[in-house]
Formats: structure tokens, sequence, C-alpha cells
């Protein structure tokens, strides 16, 4: 027997299939042990040592591979094709090492980069080492990012109370949409004209020609600046006789994409799908583990992590026969295309991501797959086969028009692009971001000296724009050009600083919170040199070396500690002073913008003496008079989006900021939009107890209009009619958050629940789940699960449910934790069987934990019993009452502080 070692279930049953009853595959579901989440275990005294657990789940993970090993012929570690699956399965050896379960075991690697039965049996003819290199690499990275984490958060969390954590590549991924935010904030929009004339033909033809050059110098985009110059303009193109002074028509070739890797297919699946990158990093994990298939469970992507562009010959054959076969030999190249990747390292020259087949079609498979996978499927077999297709033969006219108005000439362009043959275009065409795409038609037949006739003048006003806010899929490309981490990590950024509350989408753009900004703007006064792109760029590049064998990694950590930890010590002599100052200098556009009217936008709105700046509390940063104590003006900072003139702040704090929003139609009371002490909120009316209502989390006051702030003042609103009871379900916003409520039930809102939209069903499903007690924990609203499907041995049904610890899987009687390598939107169900199954054989199920409870608590019981029973005869009245007393001071409730304790304790 051979034992082979993996990642995932999915990928084990997978390649089990594929090997048959001489194999037998395990998954280590991800890594076994990591570094203990403390002090120390990264240690720069120590030559760097590393301190590595393993948990709970990776403790039982190695213990069935050490039992499976036991007489094998040898152990054979099948991990991903990069740093991360190396440095699994370097784990895995050195794990079992430790165990001492390995002894004289021969230990085969192997790595393919489809899960097919061709490439899976390819790969076991051709085993090698542990590449020790790229596990280096991987040691190097997980060092840094400890070292920085670890030494950096702890102090954001001394000098900027509310801030969260900082990391190397994620505190630099912040700092470009910080930047971006400066740009748009500080960005000076400038007023320009353009003239467009239209046109006709002698023949009748139809046509717009631009404004670019008069009495022979070229007019730029902004050279006409005011209303004045355009209006003369127009004026002599009404007056003008226009004549064709030149036609030059040019071919030229649209050349097709190279197929993907994983930045472009995260950018490409954001833009045209609409998904987030770590959305689409799960559906592509999910489609290169496989999928049931009529019945066969097959991989139908390859490898996902990858920075490669080119292709294996045998997939450039097939690609070239697909597009011979569907499209016709006409769109087939003449000579095979070859792409090569602009990255120093890619990916260890991984293959680019393509279907493992393809002769498989979209429409063919879409049948078996979920709607998402189907698209993302589609879109990489789309490009995929784009790539290796004729290029599109375009023709571009460029036609330069004469107006001669009496002496003065004033010249006009028109442009016109045809395509002549669609080649890849009939399949495919690149999203763009931040540009529109070129859709010029074709200019009517013209020729040099023939005359045209003015048809229309048109002076357009325009005004320049700022830079457009990033995309998660632009801030992905953006990265990968400064080469900011790799593409494999992007996601699990992204995703982080949406976590820390560092930044919000709106409109699918990135918007840096006020937590963010600050935390950008204290690392650049304190820890530049950390937060540079080209500092970041080359630690990566020294991780690709070290992965190439070129350097050492602990000489890399070396140099790099030595400076890093200088730069710590010396914000220990920080003072608050010096921090606020350097924040109120780079934040100072941000906080305080120019109103535009002369006027000082720190003046305090209240006193009218006082300089409003920036304060740090226990809870994080504010906005304060300078003249505190006398005056006590706050507020919060810029981002709430309440412009106001600080009317109605009080001593307390108020409303620092009002906003009037419009009328109530029914009571003509005025809306009003304010930035209280405690968030932003909308009020009707005035007075000493107006009707308020605070904003959900995640509605940015900035998107309140005066319809939403009518349905927030609306609330409670009845959503529901209870099934059993009959009384309404109420759906409102409280001290904790949006909630629904029937009678004294009370059950919180979910992540992705609106407050004014959540319709009935699932409002019942929250209150029957917390009047039936599910969930546990009492403050968050019971999780009814998402079902799975049943077990095929026991026929329950099992769900995925998320808990107070992280998402698990039940069947009803046996509860597992999902590893931290699965996620709960992507767990499968022969997934969720193996961890259960696991989980049963280690004695865990709810009867057994409840029964284990019960015997503990029964037999000192029946001990007490006894006891009770003989002291009872010998009690006298006394005696009795005053234990009676004794127990009603019990009863008494604990103190406040007390309470506190315990439940801390618990």
């Amino acid at each position: 027997m051979k034992v082979v070692v993996v990642e995932s279930p999915a990928k084990a049953k997978t390649i089990n299939k594929y090997l048959g009853k001489d194999y037998e595959v395990l998954a280590s579901f991800g890594h076994i042990r990591d570094l203990p989440a403390k002090d120390g275990s990264v240690d720069p005294e120590d030559d760097f040592r590393m301190v590595w657990t393993l948990e709970d789940r990776g403790s039982k993970r190695l213990s069935e591979i050490a039992k499976a090993i036991k007489g094998a012929e040898k152990l054979i570690l099948a991990t991903d094709p990069d740093r991360e699956g190396e440095a699994i399965s370097w784990h895995v050896v050195e794990a079992l090492r430790e165990k001492r379960a390995l002894k004289d075991l021969p230990v085969e690697r192997v790595t393919f980069n489809a899960i097919t039965k061709d490439a899976v049996q390819t790969a076991l003819r051709q085993p090698r080492e542990i590449d020790q290199a790229l596990v280096d690499a991987y040691m190097a990275r997980r060092a840094l990012d400890y070292l920085v984490g670890f030494t950096l958060s702890p102090v954001l969390w001394r000098k900027l109370p509310g801030a969260r954590s900082a990391g190397r590549v994620q505190s630099v991924a912040l700092r470009l949409v910080c930047d971006r935010e400066l740009e748009i904030e500080t960005f000076k929009s400038q007023e320009y004209w353009s003239l467009i004339a239209t046109l006709a033909t002698k023949d009748g033809g139809i046509f717009d020609a631009r404004l670019v050059g008069a009495d022979g110098k070229r007019i730029q985009r902004l050279d006409i600046g005011t209303g004045a110059e355009a209006e003369a303009f127009k004026r002599d193109l009404e007056l003008a006789t226009f004549t064709v002074a030149n036609v030059e028509a040019k071919p030229a070739k649209r050349h097709p994409y190279p197929p993907f890797t994983t930045s472009t297919l995260q950018q490409e699946a954001s833009r045209k799908l609409g998904f987030a990158p770590a959305q689409t990093m799960r559906i592509a994990q999910r489609l290169y583990e496989g999928v049931d298939i009529g019945g066969e469970t097959v991989g139908l992507i390859t490898y996902m992590r990858t920075d490669g562009v080119d292709m294996a010959p045998e997939a450039v054959q097939a690609a070239r026969r697909v597009i011979g076969k569907e499209y016709g030999e006409r769109y087939v190249p003449g000579v095979p295309r070859r792409y090569t990747t602009k990255a120093k390292n890619a990916q260890e020259a991984h293959e680019a991501i393509r279907p493992t087949d393809m002769g498989r079609l979209p429409k063919q498979v879409a049948k078996y797959l979920e709607p998402e996978q189907a698209k993302l499927y589609d879109l990489i077999w789309t490009r995929t086969i784009a790539s290796q297709m004729e290029s599109a033969e375009l023709e571009r006219t460029t036609a330069d028009i004469a107006a001669q108005v009496g002496p003065r000439r004033l010249d006009l362009r028109a442009t016109g692009q045809v395509v002549k043959f669609d080649g890849f275009l009939t399949l495919y065409n690149e999203s763009r971001d931040d540009e529109g795409d070129e859709d010029e038609g074709r200019l009517p037949p013209m020729k040099a000296g023939d005359p045209l006739e003015r048809r229309r003048i048109v002076a357009n006003q325009h005004f320049t724009e700022p830079p457009p806010r990033y995309s998660e899929a632009s801030l992905v490309k953006r990265m990968e050009e400064l080469g900011i981490g790799r593409p494999s990590t992007y996601a699990a950024v992204l995703q982080t600083l949406r976590d820390r509350e560092y930044v919000r989408i709106e409109k699918k753009r990135l918007v840096p919170e006020d937590k963010g900004r600050i935390v950008t703007a204290f690392l650049e006064s304190f820890f530049r040199r950390y937060v540079e792109y080209d500092f970041t760029a080359d630690l990566e590049e020294q991780l690709d070396r070290i992965s190439n064998s070129e350097i050492d990694w602990k000489q890399v950590l070396r140099d790099f500690w030595r400076d890093f930890s200088a730069a710590i010590a010396e914000t220990k002599e920080l003072r608050t002073t010096e921090v606020l100052d350097a924040l109120n200098e780079l934040l100072g556009p941000h906080i305080f913008p120019d109103r535009g009217d002369g006027t000082n936008p720190r003046a305090c709105p209240s006193c009218g003496t006082g300089q409003l700046s920036l304060k740090l509390g226990k809870f994080g940063a504010f906005i304060g008079c300078s003249n505190y104590p006398e005056c006590k003006y706050t507020r919060q900072l810029a981002a709430s989006g309440v412009e106001g003139d600080g009317e109605g702040a009080s001593e307390n704090g108020g409303t620092p900021g009002v906003k009037v929003l419009g009328e109530d139609p029914e009571t003509g009371l005025q809306v009003t939009l304010r930035d209280g002490r405690f968030g932003p909120f909308v009020q009707l009316g005035e007075g000493e107890k107006p009707k308020r209502s605070s904003l959900p989390r995640g509605l940015s006051p900035a998107l309140v209009d005066l319809d939403k702030a009518l349905k927030l003042l609306a609330l409670p609103r009845t959503v529901a009619v209870h099934p059993e009871t009959g009384e309404p379900i109420l759906a409102n916003i409280g001290r904790y958050g949006p909630y629904v409520q029937h009678g004294k039930t009370y059950a919180n809102l979910g992540k992705d629940d609106d407050v004014l939209e959540i319709g009935p069903n699932r409002a019942i499903d929250l209150i029957v789940a917390k009047e039936s007690g599910a969930g546990g924990f009492r403050r968050g609203a019971a999780d009814p699960g998402r079902p799975l499907g049943e077990d095929p041995e026991t026929g329950k049904p099992i769900v995925v449910k998320a808990g107070r610890f992280g998402p698990y899987v039940t069947d009803g009687e046996t509860n597992a934790t999902l590893p931290k390598t699965v996620a709960a939107e992507a767990v499968t169900l022969e997934e969720a069987v193996a961890l259960l199954n696991a989980r049963r054989a280690a004695g865990g199920t709810k009867k057994a934990a409840r029964g284990r409870k019960t015997a503990a608590k029964k037999a000192p019981a029946k001990k007490a019993a006894s006891k009770k029973a003989a002291g009872e005869k010998s009690a006298t009245k006394k005696a009795a009452t005053k234990t009676a007393s004794k127990a009603a001071v019990a009863r008494k409730p604990a103190s406040r502080k007390a309470s506190a304790k315990a439940a801390k304790a618990s």
C-alpha cells in the first residue's frame, strides 16, 4: 500500500478514484502546523528560530497519516505545486519525524498542474524530493509577516486607540486606497470646451469632426478653457467653408489576450461577473479539485495560483482543434501562439489557468455545475480558446478637414474604425476598469478636395474629473504592477482590509474608512519606509530569489529586522502630541477640507474662537476644540459624510453637523441627517424629544437620502405575522444593531440582512430559531444553517452553520468545526461527511458530551444527597433558619463588578 497526502478531502476523493486500491489517499486539511499567535513564535535573538505547533485538528490529521503509513511501501506527498503546497508537505514530514513515525519509509514529492487521471499518473512516474528553497521562501515570508504583525500592531494599539492591526502587504495595499482618496479630495477640477462639427459629404454621408487646430497651431484637450473662447471658435465655424484636406486609411491588427493568471482572472471575474477576488478563488478551487460530471469526479481547470501565461504544447494543440471545429479554419492562426510573462519569478513556471480538456465546452458542463461555477468556467474556457485564435483585422481611417473663414484656417479631424475580420473578437473582448471601450464606426467615403456641407456646430463644456477610486479588480492590477505581494495572497489581503473595517465597498469601489486613513497616516509618519511601494516590492523580489536558491533566507530576515526593530524602538518615546501633530498635518485636507468661501475650516462652530484638531480618545479618534474644557464641542471625522455648520452642538457633544434632507410629506417637519457622538443619525423636526433613528452599521451617511431617512424614521416596522401566535414580528434598530422582535423574543440580524428590506420568511426563520433555543449564543440570531444534503450512511440532513467559534457542520448529533482552509460558502457534502466521520471517530458527539457531563454531575450528587438526609435528622430549627438565611444571601444579585468578572471568566 502506498499512502498519498493531499490538502483537501475533495481532492483526496478524486485522486483515490484515479489511483485505485493500491493507494490510500488522505487529506491534511491544509497546514497541520502553524506559528502560535503569541510573542516568541519567531525569535530574532535565536537566529529566527520558529516554533511550530500542532493544533487539535492538525494533531488528528497527523495521527491518521502516522497510522496509515505503518507497513506502507512509501509516502507520497502530492500537495499543491507552489510554495504553500511545498510547505504543507514539509510540515507533514517534519511532524512525522518528530513523532518518530517516519523511520526508514521512502518519501516522494510529486506535483501536477491539473487533477486529471493522466496528469496524476504522469506525476507519480516523476517523483522528486521536497524543494528546500521553496520551503525557505515560505518560512521567510511567514517570519516577515509575523514580525511585522506582532511587533507593529501593539505599537498601533498603544499609540492609536481603535486601530486593529498592521501587516507587511496589508498596510501597503491600504496606503494605495488612502492615497487615491487623497488625490480625489485635493483634485481641482478644470473647465475646458470641445467643438464638434457635424458635416455631410456630397453623397449625403454624415459624420462628426473635432476641432484640433487653428492658425497653424495644434489645439490640445484643455486649451479652450472658457465659454467665451469656445463661442468665438463656434462663430467662425458657422461661417466657414469645409473641404476634405486628406484621407488616410491604415490596416491594423488586434491580438488576443494571453490566458488567465491568478491576477487577471480575479480582475476579469470582478469586472465581467461581479465576483470578489476571494469568491473567485473559492469557485476556482472547486473547479480545480473536481466536480461531479455525469457520475465521474472531474477536475475542470488547471491550478489556479500562478503567474505563468504559457500553456503546455498538447493544450495548445487541443485549443487549435476546438477553434477549427467550432469556428472554422479561418480562425486558426498559421503558427501556435506563445506567451511569456513579465514577472521575474512566474510562480515556479506554472502553466496559465486553463481548462483541463479544451473540448469540454461550457454549454456541455453547465448543467452539472452551480451557476457561479458555470460562469467562471465559461470565462476561463473562453479566454483560453480566444488566446489561440487569429488576430482581428481592422481598418482605421483618419480624415483631416480644413475650415476656411476668410484668411483664417481652422483644422478638424474625424476618425473611424471598422472590423474587416473579427478573429478572436468573435469570442472574447476584455473589459476595462476606468476607460470607455473604443466604439468608432466607419467614416463615409470621401477623398481629398471634396467639399463638405455644414449641418451643425456644437460647443460642449467639460470639467476634468479626479481619478476613480480603486475597484477590487483595479487594486489587484495596481498591486501586481508595483510588485506588492503575490497574486495568490491578494484575495486574503483585500478581505483583511474589509474585516478590519479599514475600507468599505460602495458602488463596487473601495472607500477608506477613517480608521484606515489614521492607521495609514501614522505609518507614513513614523514607519514610512515600511509602507513604501518600492521597499515592499524589493522584499518580494528577495523572496523570489530565496526560492531560486540565490540568497540565504535568514540573511534577508537579519537585514530586515536590524532596521525594523530600531524603528519600533524609536516609537516608544513618542508623545501623544507628536502623534497628533503628524496626523493633523497629513489628514488636514481630509478632515478640514477647504469650503471655498475663504473661511477657516478649522474654526470651531460652537465657540467661534477655538481651533478644531484631531484628538485621540479611549475609543478612537475624533475632532475636538482647542478651548476644551470651556468648549466641549466634538464631532466624528469627515468620513461621516454629514455636512453642516455645527448648529445644535451642545457642551456635551450634541450634533456637530446637520444636513437637511427635505420635508416629511405627512407632517411637513424637516428631516435632517446629523452627526452625533455615537455616530450619524436621522431626525424628524426639532424640540425636546424629536423622533430619531440611528443609521444601521454599514450604511454610509453619504448614501442616505430623504426616502431612506423616512424609512428609518418609520421603524419599527411590521415585517410578518408569527405563524403560531398571530402576533406581529417587528424590525428595528437597537443598541446592539438591527434586530427582529416577537413579543419578548429578540433576534439580531446577520451581516447580509438589511433592516429596511428584510422579508417575512427570513424574519420568521430568525424568530423561530431563537425561540427554539438554537445557536447557543444569547445575543446573536440563531443560524438555521445552509443545507448540504443527507449523510449517505445515516440519512440524516447535514447543514453548515455559523457558530460562536467559527463555522461548523452538523447532522444534529455530531458537530465538526471547519478547518481554516475551507470556507463555509464552499464546503461540500463530501467534505462535511468526512469531517463528521473524523469527529465521531474521536468520540465527539453532542450526546456523548452530554452523557459525560451528566455522569460527572450525578456521582457527587448522590453523595451529597445522603449527607443531606443524615443532616436533616439532627438539624435544629435554628440551624435550618440559619441555612435558609445563608441561601437567601446567596441568591442576592452579585455586584456589577463581580458579574463582569464571572462573565469574563466564562
